[in-house]
């Protein structure tokens, strides 16, 4: 348990970061669902639009460090060859 001012303070920011944190990580993983919604149902022109608007939601949120980079360029990678495979 925190005792000091700091130390409580430090807990309040700390908690209210794992929200935010918490909610842009879930959007990366609803957007890589849609994704892979679109490619199970077999619609290559919904697979390109959903992976479109992926992608840069992945990359924002691998710039304010949610992810890791190279878990997003795995992400994309994966996305975009699965949806090649459609065609």
């Amino acid at each position: 348990m925190a005792n000091s001012p700091q130390a409580r303070k430090r807990a309040r920011q700390g908690e209210t970061r794992r929200r935010h944190s918490a909610s842009f990580r879930s959007m990366v993983r609803t957007s890589i669902k849609k994704v892979d919604a679109a490619i199970e149902s077999g619609d290559h022109a919904a697979a390109t639009l959903a992976y479109s608007n992926a992608v840069p939601v992945i990359d924002r949120m691998a710039d304010k460090g949610i992810i890791h980079k190279n878990k997003a360029a795995r992400h994309k990678s994966r996305l975009n060859a699965a949806v090649k495979t459609l065609k």
